[in-house]
């Protein structure tokens, strides 16, 4: 199920006796970890009832034991097991698969609790090592495998573009923030479409703003790492536009405001490696944009893949292979001894300006 069907049930029904937790997002995972204890445990007895167990330094055997105790001190248990992953034994054969189906193995030893589950006890294991794609897939498909017998199975993909602005929308209505469309591309441009970061800094704006406060772009370039990209950005367009003066005032911007100039050169080879690679797709919009790189497994949201698209409107093909070219050398000449930083970013700037 969804982190989404999973917080609706938990609302309408009681809890599972059993959870497999799998995925590597933290957002949506800390809010359905924040609901199930809400759920579960009274407020009074959350200190004692709350039991986190990390498999990498105990047993599975050892955890079903603990689940069959009752506790003196709190009717209700919630037992959330971390590092599930490491239970697993180092080969799935089908012989071991017949092994560890055996009463006396771990699992089977978790088969047959789930038979007759503690009352008022709730397990969670949470495997969060794997992702659902790339090299990790088959790791993550192993381990649910393993726990096939936990019947209650929620899946923790990474956010979409989409929801990662829904989410956004509700840490600004929660932490009652006044800010606008512009400001909140910046801000989820920022974090990377990263929805536990993205909490993280609004929080943070919102001590500085205050109830009720409004969130300014400055505040927010202010506050939030990276949100210097946007000037980088700036400065992809006045070099689109062949305006070699307002390039250069974003370079001083960039320099005014401490940005480390390697790692900016960094982030302006990566922008031009996608829009040369969105110029020979012939790419026109940010949803195609948007849906050709995600297949690619590289991470983009709305907001990046237009601008993606605006810098790939901005150069010709051509220009776009002698930019990178530039860059390269660029980077070259940072890693020189002792080079001025400022004036080889300089140097770029004219030669592509010229």
């Amino acid at each position: 199920m969804t982190p989404e069907q999973f917080l609706a049930s938990v609302q309408r029904q009681r809890p599972a006796a059993a959870y497999l937790f799998l995925g590597p997002e933290p957002y949506m995972r800390r809010r359905c970890r924040e609901a199930l204890i809400g759920r579960v445990l009274p407020e009074e007895s959350r200190e004692e009832g709350y039991s986190p167990v990390d498999l990498s330094e105990t047993t599975l055997a050892g955890v079903i034991d603990d689940a069959r105790s009752l506790s003196l001190f709190a009717r209700e248990r919630l037992i959330w097991v971390h590092s599930a992953e490491t239970a697993l034994p180092r080969r799935l054969t089908s012989t071991a698969d017949d092994e560890e189906a055996g009463d006396s193995s771990p699992i089977g030893q978790l088969a047959a609790y789930l038979k007759s589950p503690t009352a008022g006890t709730v397990l969670v294991f949470e495997a969060s090592r794997y992702d659902f794609s790339g090299d990790d897939k088959a790791k993550l498909e192993r381990v649910a495998k393993y726990y096939d017998v936990v019947p209650s199975v929620v899946e923790f993909r990474a956010l979409g573009a989409e929801a990662v602005r829904d989410v956004a929308f509700e840490l600004a209505h929660e932490h009652n923030l006044q800010i606008g469309h512009a400001e909140m591309a910046l801000l989820t441009d920022a974090v990377g479409g990263d929805a536990s970061r993205l909490a993280a800094e609004m929080e943070k704006l919102s001590l500085f703003a205050g109830p009720g406060g409004k969130v300014t772009i400055e505040a927010i370039r202010q506050l939030v790492p990276n949100a210097s990209q946007t000037t980088i950005f700036e400065l992809v367009n006045a070099l689109g536009r062949k305006n070699r003066a307002a390039a250069l005032r974003s370079l001083d911007l960039l320099v005014r405001d401490g940005e480390y100039l390697p790692l900016a050169l960094t982030f302006l080879g990566t922008l031009f490696r996608l829009a040369l690679a969105a110029k020979e797709a012939q790419l026109r919009n940010a949803s195609q944009a948007v849906a050709h790189f995600s297949k690619q497994g590289v991470r983009m949201w709305r907001d990046r893949a237009e601008q993606l698209i605006r810098t790939s409107e901005s150069f010709s093909m051509l220009q776009l292979e002698r930019a990178l070219k530039a860059i390269y050398a660029a980077d070259k000449g940072l890693r020189d001894t002792r080079p001025d930083d400022r004036v080889v970013m300089e140097m770029l700037v004219l030669e592509l300006t010229v």
